[in-house]
């Protein structure tokens, strides 16, 4: 299905041919003054320049020219050169009953041939999940899911950091505490433990200490740093010890990113760049495009135009370890190689900026990433608290995720404690509702803008929150069932019905909250071709917010299930359920699930 926008455009540009005028000139767009008409083109006073005619006088040629086809309640040109629209009942009938029995509800997507994947993990193993993991973990989630919807294949990357500092550290301390572990023994030939050597709750305690530790002693830094290249260079020992760190950390990690319905379709980390790196870097090197700086191999990325620092992107260090520089560049050749993505999307901290142009500018001048492969940065600001400062614990500790998430859901479930509903049904809300409240007040605003946690507002029924959406659709589904205990049916059937066209919109003498319900449903395809086109999940939140509004002015204007003229009642039926369609959707895609009640 086309927009409604680009049906009015169609319009208005054959009325502008007709005309005499070229026919760019009929774009059409939503009013910018909802008090004087619902959409506008002015394409006249841009044609007055270039046909150097009074716009006023190109304005009411084309209005005289457009299709009389019942399509508009009135259009008017008003001085100096501006048509304003206001669109009939009959046209959005009809477009809605058509976006009722439409798979996407009237979305056509632009990208089914394209591949894109997204890196928004970023976890370091053996470490616990902290608050500064939320933004790039549920953006990351929403972006895939949005590019989804636009028929991209989408492959989410978890790119955890199992391969650095933090592994080297905790090899040197577990050998401290435990030297004589069989993983240590550079002559040990035999079959190594299948179990890891430390619980995952022992390893939460001993990173902390081994960073603080290496901070003021240089030869346990320098311990660390050689665990870490014996372990890239294949000690059989400390491979194994690494193996089972891994596998205790994944399973930590998939239950929690799991708690916020989030998930990877790869759960690969810096290792599994590892073999590309060497043959990379002797590449670089037959192209002449690397040089020796101070003892490191670096690749120069710096710009004519730039305007500020640009420092080289480093491949090797002094000492010859390889950096994140390489890691990210040979991750990018892996990613080429496996999927030939059309996109590569990184959602990660806006502080890594810097370290990711030099990245891209890399890959482009190696030739590795050609002119067809956009490779996008959607850094994410930082969630902070009251006093505008990063997030952090009453102590000023950094608060682990999985402790938020349970804040929330506490906070949801005391305001909760006096419904009539089992313990179970409402943990289950609770649990629902609270993500609701934590996603939704993270996703409302823009991606890369940093914002204030306030828990008190995220968790309100009313507003701009995930709990305002949800309780919309409970409502409609409270009315649906209504309905179905009148007609002897069940939501499930009226819904499945809607879907099929069995309930229309006909009746053309509708109020003032009806038509404003029927324009914002209307507006869905925009909505969302806007969001995919900007990478831009507050997009899907802002439409949601609308039609939430607009359709709770209108419960509260019209009577639904009691109304007694039956096509007028199938028409609110046929709405409402389109209504409730959308809002799934929309809450689908900022990865929401929705309870049955609240």
């Amino acid at each position: 299905m086309k927009t409604i926008l680009d049906i009015l455009t169609d319009k208005f540009s054959t009325a502008f041919e007709k005309a005499g005028y070229a026919a760019e000139y009929g774009r059409c767009v939503v009013s910018n003054r909802p008090d004087l008409c619902e959409f506008q083109c002015n394409g006249a006073m841009a044609a007055a320049k270039a046909y150097k005619k009074a716009p006023i006088k190109i304005a009411q040629e084309v209005v005289e020219l457009l299709p009389n086809d019942q399509s508009f309640k009135s259009v008017e040109a008003i001085a100096p050169g501006f048509i304003n629209v206001i669109l009939s009942e009959r046209i959005l009938n009809s477009y809605l009953n058509e976006m009722a029995i439409s798979k996407k509800s009237g979305f056509e997507p632009k990208s089914t041939d394209k591949t894109a994947v997204i890196d928004y993990g970023g976890a370091n193993v053996a470490k616990p999940l902290h608050v500064g993991h939320l933004r790039p973990a549920i953006i990351g989630e929403s972006v895939k899911r949005l590019l989804a919807f636009d028929g991209y294949k989408t492959i989410g990357d978890a790119h955890l950091g199992d391969w650095g500092t933090p592994i080297g550290l905790i090899f040197t301390e577990m050998q401290v505490r435990n030297p004589s572990l069989v993983f240590f023994d550079e002559n040990y030939t035999g079959e190594y433990p299948a179990e890891c050597p430390v619980t995952l709750k022992e390893l939460e305690e001993i990173y902390p200490y081994a960073s603080a530790k290496s901070k003021e002693d240089e030869e346990y830094r320098a311990r660390a740093r050689q665990a870490v290249f014996e372990l890239q260079s294949g000690r059989r020992g400390y491979r194994a010890l690494w193996e089972r760190i891994m596998d205790i950390s994944k399973a930590d990690l998939k239950k929690n990113y799991g708690s916020l319905n989030v998930s990877f379709e790869l759960w690969y980390g810096e290792s599994d760049a590892d073999p590309y790196i060497v043959p990379m870097i002797e590449d670089m090197k037959k192209q002449g495009i690397a040089r020796i700086s101070e003892g490191a191999l670096v690749v120069d990325v710096k710009e004519e135009s730039d305007n500020k620092e640009m420092p080289p992107c480093m491949l090797l260090k002094s000492d010859g370890a390889v950096g994140y520089d390489s890691t990210d560049l040979a991750t990018i050749v892996q990613r080429m190689k496996d999927f030939s993505p059309n996109k590569i999307i990184y959602v990660v901290d806006k502080r890594q900026g810097l370290h990711f142009e030099q990245v891209f500018r890399a890959v482009r001048k190696a030739g590795i990433v050609g002119d067809d492969t956009e490779l996008i940065f959607l850094g994410n600001g930082t969630m902070n608290g009251k006093d505008g400062k990063p997030f952090k614990t009453r102590d000023g500790g950094v608060l682990r995720l999985e402790a938020l998430v349970q804040d929330v859901r506490d906070h949801v479930a005391e305001k909760m404690a006096d419904r009539d509903l089992s313990d179970e049904e409402k943990n289950e809300i609770a649990r629902k509702v609270g993500l609701a409240a934590l996603k939704y007040g993270d996703l409302s605003n823009a991606a890369t803008k940093d914002y204030i946690f306030d828990i008190d507002k995220f968790t309100s029924f009313e507003g701009n929150t995930g709990p305002y959406i949800l309780y919309t659709m409970v409502r409609i589904k409270s009315i649906l069932e209504k309905y179905s205990q009148v007609t002897g049916s069940d939501t499930k059937e009226v819904l499945s019905k809607a879907a099929t066209g069995a309930y229309k919109l006909t009746v053309l003498d509708g109020n003032d909250s009806e038509k404003k319900l029927k324009l914002q449903i209307a507006m869905f395809s925009e909505a969302m071709a806007q969001a995919v086109a900007e990478i831009a999940p507050h997009k899907v939140c802002s439409f949601l917010f609308e039609l939430s509004n607009t359709f709770n002015s209108f419960y509260h204007e019209n009577k639904i299930v009691a109304e007694e003229n039956e096509d007028k009642r199938n028409g609110f039926i046929a709405l409402i359920c389109l209504t409730l369609k959308l809002l799934e959707t929309g809450i689908d895609l900022l990865a929401i699930e929705a309870p049955e009640k609240m």
